[in-house]
């Protein structure tokens, strides 16, 4: 923090920094040793790329100096593994269908993608997908695991094509204006232009070009698939129905709560969390105000989004899909979606009791190390999406 520069010092306050440690530990255990780093030079400004070797898996930190040597920018990277450490679902076969390297996207902002595509001629039913919050790669990588390309490989496999890309905030992060970004610039805008994308393509059926959103995809997919006016249909996984920042603090809870009480600390930080979440609701923060990383302005513009109306909006065929198992976005969202959609045609809900946020199979409570363990998306949430798919 005494390194810090003026933006950083806004952008990243100490208690939310702590916070931002602390729940790397939780989720990948101590700190075992710093392992390789790499040094750098862009625009006048020092880059250090640091590998964190944890008990259960590594994280790149991203340090960016400028010329007092003071800091100026810091990402920790998500948790990987080794490449090999992925284990392709026993679902995928590889014989089905190729995979072709894509690029898109607005000018100076293209994004690099990879289209999976049934063997054959064509044309076949298509699906964009659309990942959750964070800078996440087109697999949407965490741990070993990618269950986008799970989802890829598997519904390529059963002749759907698949188009996946990498998020802007992953590609560009460092290029876009932290302070005023909204979903707009993060998800939405690129969400629109993969669907033209894949619909210029002419092994895709371009009347049958479906919307799969995950997590904070999965919440504003209907509102993209509106602003589309094309999709052949929408399909929600985990799709959020309350406020993300209301989701966060319920999170915070729960994990805490994972080792059975509360500690004095993380009982302050939920009290404080508390107090930001009913500021937000009540728009009593500057918009330059952090919370969670992200400015006020974030969430502001989250408020004004509305899932179930844009739901009630559609034209197209609906599908929403939830694990049982899942702590980030629970059942009570999914039961969001059913009482706010109990008028609506055209859709349809299933349940998984043993699966969680990545739709992964486990028993008990799921946890943030779960994740962090190797497995593949359910091969009956393939398939359901599969036969929705094809009926449509």
């Amino acid at each position: 923090m005494e390194q810090f520069d003026e933006t950083m010092k806004n952008a990243l306050p100490e208690e939310d920094l702590k916070e931002l440690w602390e729940g790397t530990i939780a989720s990948l255990g101590p700190l075992e040793s710093l392992g390789e780093s790499k040094v750098s030079e862009e625009a006048g400004y020092q880059i250090v790329l640091q590998t964190c070797d944890f008990e259960i898996a590594k994280l790149d930190a991203r340090v960016v100096f400028d010329k007092e040597g003071r800091i100026t920018g810091l990402w920790f990277g998500s948790p990987y593994f080794d490449e090999e450490a992925y284990i392709p679902p026993a679902y995928a076969n590889e014989d089905a269908f190729t995979e072709t390297k894509v690029m898109f996207g607005f000018e100076g902002w293209e994004l690099p993608g990879t289209l999976s595509r049934p063997t054959g001629e064509g044309p076949f039913p298509a699906v964009v997908l659309v990942q959750g919050s964070g800078p996440n790669d087109r697999d949407a990588t965490i741990g070993p695991n990618k269950p986008f390309k799970d989802l890829a490989w598997g519904l390529a496999s059963n002749g759907i094509a698949v188009l996946r890309y990498d998020k802007r905030t992953k590609v560009h992060g460092m290029e876009m204006d932290a302070a005023n970004i909204t979903v707009e610039e993060e998800v939405i805008e690129d969400a629109l232009l993969a669907l033209d994308f894949l619909r210029q393509w002419g092994v895709i059926d371009a009347d049958k070009v479906f919307l799969l959103g995950h997590s904070l995809g999965g919440g504003l997919a209907p509102e993209i698939a509106n602003r589309d006016e094309e999709a052949g249909g929408v399909i929600v996984l985990a799709g959020n129905t309350r406020p993300l920042h209301e989701l966060a603090l319920e999170q915070y809870e729960y994990v805490f709560s994972l080792d059975g009480e509360i500690s004095e600390e993380e009982a302050q930080r939920l009290e404080e969390m508390e107090t930001a979440v009913e500021a937000i609701n009540n728009h009593e923060l500057d918009e330059d105000e952090v919370f969670l990383g992200a400015p006020a302005r974030y969430w502001y513009d989250l408020l004004e989004r509305d899932a179930i109306g844009e739901a009630l909006d559609l034209s197209c065929p609906l599908l929403i899909l939830q694990g049982e198992r899942d702590y980030q976005v629970t059942t009570e969202d999914f039961e969001g979606w059913q009482v706010g959609l109990a008028s609506k045609e055209n859709v349809s809900f299933i349940l998984y009791p043993s699966l969680n946020h990545l739709f992964m199979a486990g028993e008990g409570k799921s946890t943030p190390s779960e994740y962090y363990l190797p497995g593949n998306v359910n091969e009956q949430v393939v398939n359901d999406i599969t036969a929705w798919i094809l009926g449509n």
